[in-house]
């Protein structure tokens, strides 16, 4: 019963965030000065078209950027709640359907940067622990020191260099011309997945392996773990078996932020590689002050992180049995 309660307290408390982030999304998009159509007109302006007062008025009515702050915010999260999430204003097309054009190469890109992520930061992280201060030790730290420091863009940039110099082909974009559709095209899809996997996942996989590292060897100081050695149980099953246990909370309570982080992946490094992710359209829904489409990819990163956060939440009370699932009464 109190597991049950412990899931429904989860899930509203995820909810009111969910409600929270909306307003504060909403009004953080609309904080910069001016408009969508303020930016319409400046680059009809630009262009040598004559605007009138008159003509501006028309068209913040038409868009519906001159009605108060609280009732386009009503407007859009009752939107949100039915399914409808309004029409951009950048592209004129349904936010739904430009989140969906490039929802799944950024899911798939994601869900590969995660696994190699873990893959990798989780068995370097407890090899430098158990062979503290020997060579591999420093190299590992030199190497995770200089990957969480290089910025994306550059080492994105580097890496289409060298793929040039060895393959012919910097290897931007993401799907071959043509799309899937032999044998040679999915082998020349999965080539063209290294360097965005690479750049992306770096940097959380550097810091993943310093934090597994600091805990690892923090946990190797503990009396149960001398008194476990000391009773001839064998390292191998003494790392696994019980101090892993203990690093595994941090992992997991870092889930939330690393799904949402990874999701958006890093915009300048997307738009160097040409992906087909959400990164480079929000920018440019940013800079139009698209409302209806930059708030609905960012409500997507919300709910990411709520949902990453959740699950976090109910795998550490599986994991520790330290978590309680409800308040101890006083």
């Amino acid at each position: 019963m109190d597991k049950w309660r412990y899931i429904a307290k989860r899930l509203v408390l995820s909810l009111f965030t969910l409600l929270m982030i909306t307003f504060v999304v909403f009004f953080v998009i609309q904080l910069p000065p001016g408009d969508f159509v303020d930016t319409l007109v400046e680059s009809m302006v630009a262009q040598g078209e004559r605007v009138t007062e008159q003509e501006i008025i028309q068209l913040k009515a038409m868009y519906g950027v001159d009605r108060p702050f609280i009732v386009q915010y009503l407007d859009w999260l009752s939107g949100i709640l039915t399914g409808d999430w309004g029409v951009s204003y950048f592209y004129n097309k349904s936010v739904i359907s430009i989140i969906g054009e490039t929802l799944w190469p950024t899911i798939m890109i994601s869900l590969i940067t995660l696994f190699i992520t873990y893959a990798i930061s989780i068995p370097v992280a407890i090899y430098t622990a158990k062979h503290q201060y020997q060579l591999s030790d420093y190299i590992f730290t030199f190497l995770g020191f200089v990957g969480m420091a290089v910025p994306h863009f550059l080492l994105a940039i580097l890496l289409m260099y060298l793929s040039f110099k060895w393959f012919g082909t910097p290897l931007m974009g993401l799907f071959p011309e043509g799309g899937i559709v032999s044998w040679a095209s999915f082998l020349e899809f999965l080539k063209r997945l290294i360097i965005p996997v690479i750049v992306i996942s770096l940097s959380g996989t550097c810091g993943l392996i310093r934090s597994i590292r600091a805990q690892m060897l923090d946990e190797q100081e503990r009396p149960y773990v001398l008194c476990t050695r000391a009773r001839g149980v064998s390292e191998k099953k003494l790392t696994y078996k019980y101090q892993m246990r203990a690093v595994l909370n941090p992992i997991v309570a870092g889930l939330g932020p690393m799904i949402a982080g990874i999701f958006n992946g890093s915009t300048i490094t997307a738009i160097v590689l040409m992906l087909p992710t959400q990164g480079p359209v929000l920018l440019k829904a940013l800079r139009a002050q698209d409302v209806y489409l930059s708030g609905g990819i960012l409500m997507i990163s919300a709910i990411l992180v709520v949902v990453g956060t959740l699950i976090s939440d109910l795998l550490l009370a599986v994991l520790d049995p330290r978590v309680k699932y409800i308040e101890e009464s006083k």
